[in-house]
């Protein structure tokens, strides 16, 4: 009796870790271009212009102003908000400050992979918490805050983040509004260090990333079905979607967004096609620091469009200190290991 009870056990055991499993990443040219036909139990179409072989830094970001005429699509639904545009911002020249247009470059990553379930199914309300984002990257700390909490955007880092459709944290269903840090990782404070001890500026680079964001769970009605799916090119009903948006970082990037699409399997009504996407908006100027760093020996190695692509050897760890490309796809393949957990 004992035996037979331990057997049940251990298949059970067996059984959830089987369905526990990790996925792992298949590097593809345009994850998205992926049939449905073509998608794999475990397996994330993943792509990002950096998946195959040495590839130099700038090639997997683009201009936002090439973004925007190229991918119009992408642009309206992967910007802080549709109407999105590069701000003007304040700068210091020559004892004067004047206005010039805060450049900025995108770096988008698009994954598709299945679930075992319909998207009825999938309550996207459980993921729309704080202990879902704790889970997927546990190096960043998050703390819940209100929307009065969220910052007025008149700084630098703020200005041109402001939502003109509705205040952040506000009107919708079910959002939570997080202020989060990363400690950024391995060599790269020390780095830090050196370069805020050459500087002549009395504005040093920090040490950690701060942040605030709002995640929500939004519903079919609150979806345009349409353009979801000319963004995905997949037709079939959309049955929710989880939305991050960074909408204030205090520096390197402008704003992020995580953007993951949930629809029908066409070819098996008890299943659901997820497409994912991160985009990040870079800074022009911490790209243009290339030859300041490049004349300094020992900070060769730091020059920042390295380091966000992670081919740099201060590059560590498996969060942003590991760089974009790593960063994006850890993210993605830990959110679809907790998605597939029933």
């Amino acid at each position: 009796m004992w035996t037979r009870h331990a057997l049940v056990l251990l298949g059970v055991i067996w059984s959830g870790c089987a369905a526990a499993q990790d996925f792992r990443i298949d590097d593809v040219s345009s994850a998205r271009s992926v049939t449905v036909a073509q998608l794999k139990p475990g397996t994330i179409e993943f792509s990002d212009k950096t998946g195959t072989g040495a590839v130099d830094s700038e090639t997997a970001l683009v201009a936002f102003d090439d973004w925007a005429e190229k991918h119009p699509n992408e642009k309206k639904f992967l910007a802080l908000f549709p109407a999105y545009t590069e701000p003007t911002v304040g700068r210091i020249a020559n004892g004067s400050t004047e206005q010039v247009t805060e450049k900025l470059y995108m770096y988008v990553a698009q994954a598709r992979f299945i679930l075992d379930r319909t998207p009825g199914a999938i309550d996207l309300r459980r993921y729309a918490t704080l202990p879902f984002l704790e889970k997927i990257d546990p190096a960043i700390k998050h703390q819940a805050i209100s929307a009065a909490d969220v910052t007025s955007f008149k700084d630098e880092a703020g200005t041109g983040n402001d939502n003109p459709d509705r205040k952040w944290c506000t009107g919708r269903a079910t959002p939570i509004c997080i202020q989060s840090t990363y400690k950024l990782e391995g060599k790269i404070p020390l780095g830090i260090m050196l370069v805020n001890k050459l500087r002549d500026s009395a504005k040093k680079v920090a040490d950690h990333i701060d942040f605030q964001s709002e995640l929500s769970a939004l519903a079919p009605a609150d979806l345009d079905q349409a353009g979801l799916q000319e963004l995905t090119a997949l037709d079939t009903p959309v049955g929710g979607a989880l939305e991050q948006d960074i909408f204030y970082v205090n520096q390197i990037m402008k704003f992020g967004k995580l953007f993951a699409v949930f629809q029908s399997d066409p070819n098996d009504a008890g299943k659901t096609v997820v497409t994912a996407f991160m985009s990040l908006a870079i800074k022009a100027r911490v790209l243009d620091e290339k030859r300041t760093f490049e004349n300094v020996p020992v900070l060769r190695n730091l020059v920042p469009a390295q380091v966000l692509m992670g081919q740099s050897s201060f590059n560590s760890g498996d969060s942003i200190s590991a760089g974009l490309p790593k960063y994006a796809r850890n993210e993605i393949k830990t959110i679809a290991g907790i998605l597939e957990k029933k």
